[in-house]
């Protein structure tokens, strides 16, 4: 089951991570992304993965255009392509659906499933 969400926002001070992000756009996507356009907010988290490496910020960026854990479970349960990312394959495969409902969406179903997965044990086989 995905995290709890917010339903109000959060000044950025109290952003934790990606996924903090993505809920603030969600709660106010045209604060954000002009004309609901899930490219904008592929490019913004582009921004943010680069953020991260400049700055040696230690976080899981799950949003990678086309081989991150969000774009690998697209490809795996849905058998998409990403080669050109996920923004692209949301647009092209979901023709009649608004992209950023989509992707909030399909971004549940991610978080569902991977909340669903049991923990990699840690013990030495």
């Amino acid at each position: 089951m995905p995290a709890e969400r917010n339903p109000s926002p959060k000044p950025i001070a109290e952003w934790q991570d990606a996924f903090d992000f993505v809920e603030q756009v969600r709660l106010r996507p045209g604060m954000f992304v002009r004309n609901g356009s899930v490219q904008e907010l592929s490019t913004m988290l582009f921004g943010y993965s680069v953020a991260l490496l400049v700055h040696g910020v230690d976080e899981e960026f799950v949003f990678d255009p086309a081989g991150g854990p969000f774009a690998q479970w697209l490809s795996h349960e849905y058998g998409w392509s990403m080669a050109t990312g996920w923004a692209r394959a949301i647009e092209h495969y979901l023709p009649d659906e608004l992209p950023l409902e989509a992707f909030f969406r399909l971004l549940d179903e991610f978080r569902a499933s991977v909340a669903s997965q049991p923990e990699p044990s840690l013990e030495a086989h």
